[in-house]
């Protein structure tokens, strides 16, 4: 496992407690596996940070990278956007992140990322 790519439903079930999602971190940090958290995923999920104890703590993990929507990457959503005739940025970011870093999506919307990128390996939350 070269490690996971979280969308905002994957980050919001960590947040409620998802025994799914607890145990495929908990295998990523055994492996040594890096965790992608887009900045726009992040943007979704994160609403209360002082209550969000589980996601801010996976934030400061240094085996985890949030990635920024920098200029490139706008630039490669907005391609993918209009390749896919779909709308969502965030997803789009998350897509784009996993695929550079080579990692699985962990997703709550398998549906959608497929329809951007059907080659993605998608883990079902």
């Amino acid at each position: 496992m070269s490690g996971v790519t979280l969308d905002a439903g994957a980050l919001i079930a960590l947040d409620r407690n998802d025994r799914k999602v607890l145990v495929l971190l908990a295998r990523a940090k055994e492996l040594g596996a890096r965790v992608t958290v887009p900045a726009t995923a992040l943007a979704q999920a994160i609403r209360q940070p002082a209550t969000q104890a589980r996601l801010v703590r996976l934030i400061r993990q240094p085996t985890t990278d949030v990635s920024s929507l920098d200029v490139v990457d706008a630039t490669s959503v907005g391609i993918l956007l209009r390749a896919s005739r779909t709308r969502d940025t965030a997803d789009a970011h998350v897509v784009i992140c996993a695929k550079r870093a080579k990692q699985a999506i962990v997703t709550s919307d398998p549906d959608d990322l497929a329809r951007l990128d059907p080659s993605a390996t998608l883990v079902p939350i």
